[in-house]
């Protein structure tokens, strides 16, 4: 019998000064590339999106991601319950996460916060292996980074907007 390794639960927040519905509306289409431009260790920046039909607003519709290695990832929408959060699945990979990440479910959650928003992203991240679930540690201190750099970003968007 053949053991599956167990998903990482890996979570970042940040609090914004935008309502919930409006911080839905503006994240869920929003250009990755902006949003995720910048590398953190091993984690590489996001330098384009391709092969997306349509304007990313419905479940079931899908987008290639391309790192500024060179290495992709396939995205599908698979829920959205507005105005409260969006949810997404990422596989296969390709390049060196490969090797380390067989699946992610990723979701970002908008919750009232004062007179802004909560924002908060997850990952749920299933190693390719059993091996790769001891390297999932320092996996999960890099998202860590990348996520706290990823939501200032977001911020200086929303604010923008």
């Amino acid at each position: 019998m053949t053991q599956h390794p167990e998903a990482l639960h890996l979570e970042s927040s940040r609090a914004v000064p935008v309502e919930p519905e409006k911080a839905l509306d503006l994240v869920l289409p929003a250009p990755l590339p902006r949003i995720f431009g910048r590398r953190y260790a091993a984690i590489t920046p996001i330098a384009e999106v391709r092969d997306q039909a349509g304007d990313w607003s419905s479940a079931g519709e899908t987008r290639t991601i391309v790192l500024a290695d060179g290495a992709t990832m396939r995205e599908t929408l698979t829920a959205i319950d507005a105005p409260t959060s969006f949810s997404y699945e990422i596989t296969p990979l390709s390049g060196p996460l490969k090797l380390l990440v067989g699946h992610v479910a990723g979701r970002w959650s908008f919750a009232p916060a004062g007179t802004g928003t909560r924002i908060t992203w997850s990952w749920d991240v299933t190693p390719t292996s059993s091996a790769a679930s001891f390297a999932m540690p320092v996996f999960g201190w890099m998202w860590k980074g990348y996520a706290r750099q990823s939501l200032e970003s977001l911020e200086e968007l929303l604010v923008g907007a």
